[in-house]
C-alpha cells in the first residue's frame, strides 16, 4: 500500500470539505452575476453551464496540488488513473437545474474513494466526503468509520420504521425513457408514503436523510457523482443502504436509503417485490 493510499479518511474529508467550500462560494458568486448555459449532455432539458466547468477545474486543481498521485472522476469530463488507489468522483455542482433557476437547493459533492466491487454496483468504496450547499453554508461531512457531521455537528437519520409516514424523496432523470421508469416506481410508493419530494440534487438528498429531514430516499439512473459522497455521509448517519435486489449493492441501477429497520420495505415497494 503506497503512502498516499495510507492517508487517513479524516485527513481527506479535511481536505474535501476545504476544497468543497471554495468552489461552492466561487459558484454562488457566478450565480450573481448571472448563469451562462455552456451546453447540454444526455437530452435537450439536460444543461451544463460555465460554472460547472470552472468548478470543476477549480476542484482538480486544488486536489491534484495537494495529492497529484490520486486518480479524478468528474461530471463535466475531467478524468485520471491516479497511481496511489484513491481516486476523487466530484460533482461541481448537483443541481444545476437549481442553479439555473435560482433555487437555492445546489451543492458541491466530493469524494475520496477506493476500489470495493461489493460496497456500489459500479465498484467503488467512499471513504471521505463532503457535500456543501453554498446557498444555505451548510458542509456535510463524513470519513469511513468517523461519523456525519454537519458543519461540524454530529447528525443521525430519523429512526421512522413505519413507510406510511415517511417522508421520501427522489429525483427524475433528463430523457423520457428514465422518466417514465422513475413514474412507475413512484405510482407504486407513492399511496404507501406519506409524501414524495423531489428536491432536485441527489447528494443534497442524501444529506437531508442523514440528518433527518428526509425519512427516505431511492433513485434510479444515478451515476457515481451523483451518489459517493452522500451515500457515505447518509451511511455514517446511521442510514441503511440497498441496490435494486440482494445481488445488486447500491448504485446506478437503484440505490434506497433510510433507516435500517425501513430501507428494506422502500426497496421492495419501489421495485414491485412487496406486491
Amino acid at each position: 500500500m503506497s503512502e498516499s493510499y495510507a492517508a487517513a479518511p479524516e485527513a481527506l474529508a479535511r481536505l474535501a470539505s476545504r476544497v468543497a467550500e471554495a468552489a461552492g462560494d466561487r459558484v454562488l458568486e457566478l450565480r450573481r452575476r448571472g448563469v451562462t448555459v455552456a451546453g447540454l449532455k444526455s437530452s435537450a432539458i439536460d444543461m451544463v453551464t460555465e460554472a460547472d466547468r470552472e468548478a470543476e477545474e477549480m476542484i482538480v486543481a486544488a486536489l491534484i496540488a495537494e495529492r497529484p498521485d490520486d486518480g479524478l472522476l468528474g461530471e463535466e469530463g475531467a478524468g485520471a488513473e491516479g497511481t496511489s488507489g484513491i481516486t476523487w468522483v466530484i460533482d461541481p455542482i448537483d443541481g444545476t437545474t437549481n442553479y439555473f433557476y435560482d433555487i437555492p437547493a445546489y451543492v458541491v459533492s466530493i469524494a475520496a474513494t477506493v476500489p470495493d466491487p461489493e460496497w456500489t454496483a459500479e465498484g467503488r468504496r467512499t471513504i471521505a466526503a463532503a457535500v456543501y450547499n453554498p446557498s444555505t453554508r451548510e458542509l456535510f461531512t463524513a470519513w469511513e468509520g468517523g461519523g456525519a457531521f454537519v458543519n461540524g455537528e454530529p447528525i443521525s437519520v430519523a429512526a421512522r420504521e413505519e413507510l406510511s409516514t415517511a417522508l421520501v424523496g427522489t429525483g427524475f432523470g433528463y430523457t423520457v425513457e428514465r422518466k417514465l421508469e422513475q413514474l412507475e416506481a413512484a405510482q407504486r410508493l407513492l399511496p404507501k408514503i406519506r409524501d414524495l419530494r423531489r428536491i432536485g440534487a441527489a447528494a443534497y438528498d442524501l444529506c437531508l436523510v442523514a440528518c433527518g429531514r428526509l425519512d427516505a430516499y431511492y433513485e434510479r439512473g444515478l451515476n457515481p457523482w451523483d451518489y459517493a459522497a452522500g451515500a457515505l455521509i447518509a451511511r455514517e448517519a446511521g442510514a441503511g443502504l440497498l441496490g435494486i435486489d440482494e445481488a445488486t449493492p447500491p448504485g446506478t441501477p437503484l440505490l434506497c436509503a433510510a433507516s435500517p429497520g425501513l430501507v428494506r420495505e422502500l426497496r421492495d415497494t419501489i421495485t414491485g417485490a412487496a406486491e
